[in-house]
């Protein structure tokens, strides 16, 4: 059975997920008009801009700090800015590759060798300076930049949607991404989530901000710092928010809004009845003003990773600012609201059972793989089990293609498990078979409520000859598509749906639910409740290897069965009550 962790139960991390685009009006500083396609140079110009003159950010006193969302951007025109990033295993480095296209000609370029480390960014991309009004430096740091940030077009004859992914990965163990700024497009510089708040007393400052010389050096960028000048106003949770001069009151102007017809945003209980179920951010939400636009993200009972980083910090939703009409904006990914919330509609399964003989055609399917473990920790069993000592890690499984997996479950009236099933389609998308898979059941706890595929995949812990020695009670998931693992591989999906499993799971009334795990995507989970964990109570210290098998008792029909499975090496110790463990490098990912 699937169990979500409540917050605060261990030290691990939040999921993964994904930054996505903000209808920004950056128009500052961009030349309108679009380049001649006949004389336009293949190379991208990339620019540096300031979408406004100055900024106020808030540190509020119950957690002081400030957000430098400086709104600098980078723009590309004569072309997208485009790059290809990937390993060829985890013994081989992290490599990048600029991509250029020209028509229907591609051609590329590798970047230099140890550029970057990771999937999350390009580091050290921004040079931050502050100065406070007497013109001391306060500040002087650098910023990674990912090209899949925030973003928005520059001009009104710009692509409409950008083609590139809404994040870039931070799960350690991506094996391909792919980064891009789009042609007349702009994207945030901004760290978002991964940038560390900074303390700034209330007051003026000027910030100037450039791109690093290595950089303006690969890419061909101008040398061109842009100045802003930053408000820092202190604020409390206690006391209602300021009003401007000349203006009604924040409750008032919040009123006439919603007399326009736009759904009021849920209360911070309500929108925590609705989705705590899955899990809440171990990380405190980051304070923002209300006319951010921003929001917490409820996408993470699959863990361990945060959501990629939005353009603005997250919303702040507290009681006290709810009294006060604070709100924020409501929740989901939408034209002129994009809040890294990752939620999307569940997709429409089939209204009615499928017909005719069953069969599996000879088509294209997808190739289910494991991910090593990660976000390993050792836990006691809270109030629940007292006195036990659980080894708790999170899994991923993803999907490889070159096909989606596609699972429909059916409802027979009055029965509690719908029967399963796999769907097979052509290279034009037509539906060309099905097979029987197994069942869904329906989870009714708190913070659960959805329909999860039985035997999608299962959890061990081998001992150190790797015969298998404690078995975790994970068997039955709700799939979504919460990592970008590998956008690199053969009709991987950058823009997957389903991404959200307050939408893609289905209801206790549902009589017929679809579940997708698209190509290039993986859906993690963190087992960190008994039932969930291993039990390492009595286990004597020593090596052991937690294994994540994939499509254990191969029910669903995939191109290769025999990369399901996946080790990662932990070492016990320490005494009852009071267990450790050590988690070595798995060749070159070096992350617990």
């Amino acid at each position: 059975m699937m169990t979500r962790s409540p917050q605060g139960r261990t030290n691990r991390l939040t999921r993964p997920s994904i930054a996505v685009a903000a209808a920004v009006a950056v128009t500052a500083g961009v030349v309108a008009a679009a380049p001649d396609a006949k004389t336009a140079e293949p190379t991208p110009k990339l620019s540096l801009i300031a979408a406004s003159t100055s900024v106020t950010l808030d540190s509020w006193k119950e957690d002081p700090g400030v957000y430098l969302d400086l709104g600098t951007y980078l723009t590309s025109e004569n072309g997208a800015f485009e790059l290809k990033v990937t390993r060829k295993s985890y013994k081989a480095p992290v490599v990048a590759t600029q991509v250029f296209r020209n028509g229907k000609k591609t051609t590329t370029k590798a970047l230099p060798a140890g550029l970057v480390k990771d999937f999350s960014g390009l580091p050290d991309f921004a040079q931050i300076k502050l100065t406070d009004a007497a013109g001391k430096t306060v500040l002087s740091q650098t910023e990674a930049f990912c090209p899949n940030n925030a973003s928005g077009r520059v001009r009104p004859d710009a692509p409409a949607n950008s083609k590139y992914p809404q994040s870039c990965p931070v799960n350690p163990f991506t094996l391909g991404s792919v980064w891009g700024v789009e042609n007349g497009w702009a994207s945030n510089t901004y760290a978002g989530y991964y940038s560390k708040p900074v303390r700034l007393a209330a007051g003026t400052y000027t910030a100037k901000i450039n791109v690093t010389k290595k950089y303006r050096d690969l890419f061909g960028i101008a040398n061109q710092t842009r100045t802003v000048k930053v408000t820092v106003r202190e604020r409390s949770w206690e006391e209602p928010p300021p009003v401007p001069a000349g203006s009604r009151s924040a409750a008032s102007a919040h009123e006439g809004h919603e007399g326009h017809g736009k759904a009021a945003a849920p209360s911070a209980a309500s929108g925590h009845g609705a989705h705590a179920a899955h899990g809440a951010p171990a990380r405190a939400e980051a304070p923002a003003t209300r006319t951010t636009g921003a929001a917490p993200t409820f996408n993470v009972g699959h863990g361990p990773y945060p959501p990629a980083p939005p353009a603005l910090p997250w919303a702040l939703k507290k009681e006290s600012l709810q009294r006060q009409s604070f709100s924020a904006a409501k929740v989901g990914d939408g034209a002129g609201q994009t809040d890294g919330s990752r939620q999307a509609p569940g997709v429409k399964p089939n209204a009615k059972r499928p017909t005719g003989k069953a069969t599996v055609p000879d088509v294209p399917k997808p190739d289910l793989r494991s991910l090593p473990a990660y976000g390993i920790t050792v836990s006691d069993g809270y109030e629940e089990v007292p006195g036990k000592d659980y080894l708790a890690f999170s899994a991923n499984v993803w999907n490889a293609g070159p096909a989606k997996l596609v699972v429909d479950g059916f409802r027979s009236p009055g029965k509690e498990l719908m029967d399963a099933y796999q769907y097979f389609y052509d290279a034009d998308g037509k539906q060309v078979g099905y097979t029987p898979t197994g069942t869904m059941e329906w989870d009714p706890r708190p913070g659960h409520e959805h329909w999860h595929f039985t035997d999608f995949a299962s959890y061990r812990l081998l001992k150190a000859d790797q015969k298998e020695s404690v078995r975790s009670g994970k068997e039955a998931f709700c799939l979504a598509n919460t990592d970008a693992v590998d956008y690199t591989v053969k009709n991987a999906n950058w823009h997957p749906d389903n991404t959200d499993l307050s939408t893609a799971c289905g209801q206790e009334n549902s009589i017929s639910v679809r579940e997708v795990l698209d190509v290039g995507s993986g859906d993690t989970y963190t087992q960190d409740l008994p039932g969930q964990s291993f039990d390492i109570t009595d286990l004597p210290n020593g090596t052991y290897y937690i294994q994540v098998l994939a499509n254990p008792e191969n029910r669903l029909k995939e191109t290769n069965h025999n990369n399901n499975s996946a080790l990662r090496k932990v070492v016990l110790g320490g005494k009852k009550g009071a267990r450790t463990v050590k988690v070595p490098a798995h060749h070159l990912v070096d992350a617990n």
